[in-house]
């Protein structure tokens, strides 16, 4: 077990963000993420990353656990994509070697290293993020809708590319996604939330017995339950 959450909750101007958001997450688990707007996947990633409180509830995480999170919209600290990838190399424990720091960021499909970040597109920006991400030594990555915004040839790529080096690397993963065909083809077990708990957490045959006509199937039923 890597983290263990009871009974999370927290509002956030007097909105139930979450309400009871309990689960585990195990070493290796690859999890899919998914639900409307609001029903505080993004909020729960960063409590688990320790960059927002919580009201109450109980977390209990492995000692000496590592998390790294990826924002929808994150910051660069310098315009040159070599420069970046050394300087949050520079902060692993056991730095990356340089060739795989650069099979990562070819793998991306960012050949020229010494790009100016300024320049890129949004996409180009959000592979070099995702670069970043997995050049970081931890042992659980929450990336935060890291596909939105691209057209569907660059998130289908940018996934496939995700599940390629998250596997390699066996790093356990916990992805928030609105793309139902991502939560279905990839990962190794899907969590659906609702009034801020998880509704739905299936894994193993169950998981891959899903269709996305079944998860689409909750998601009207809970239209109509808020009345849309």
């Amino acid at each position: 077990m890597l983290i263990s959450t009871e009974s999370l909750k927290k509002n956030i101007n007097d909105k139930c963000i979450l309400k009871d958001a309990s689960f585990t997450i195990e070493d290796t688990d690859k999890i899919a993420l998914i639900g409307v707007n609001g029903t505080g996947k993004s909020t729960l990633l960063k409590i688990l990353a320790g960059i927002e409180n919580y009201d109450s509830g109980t977390i209990i995480k492995k000692n000496g656990i590592k998390i790294h999170y990826l924002p929808q919209n994150p910051e660069f600290k310098t315009d040159c994509v070599w420069d970046e990838i050394q300087l949050v190399n520079s902060k692993n424990e056991h730095p990356v070697a340089e060739f795989e720091l650069k099979s990562i960021l070819t793998k991306l499909g960012i050949t020229d290293y010494q790009s100016a970040m300024s320049n890129m597109s949004g996409g180009q920006r959000k592979r070099v993020a995702l670069a970043l991400a997995l050049c970081t030594s931890c042992d659980l990555l929450l990336l935060d809708e890291h596909t939105a915004a691209l057209d569907p040839k660059s998130s289908d790529t940018v996934m496939m590319l995700t599940d390629k080096i998250v596997h390699e690397k066996n790093i356990t993963t916990i992805m928030v996604t609105h793309n139902l065909r991502h939560a279905v083809e990839h990962g190794t077990r899907t969590v659906m939330m609702h009034n801020g708990e998880a509704i739905m957490d299936v894994s193993g045959a169950e998981k891959d017995n899903k269709t996305i006509n079944d998860y689409l199937t909750v998601f009207n039923e809970i239209s109509i339950e808020c009345g849309n």
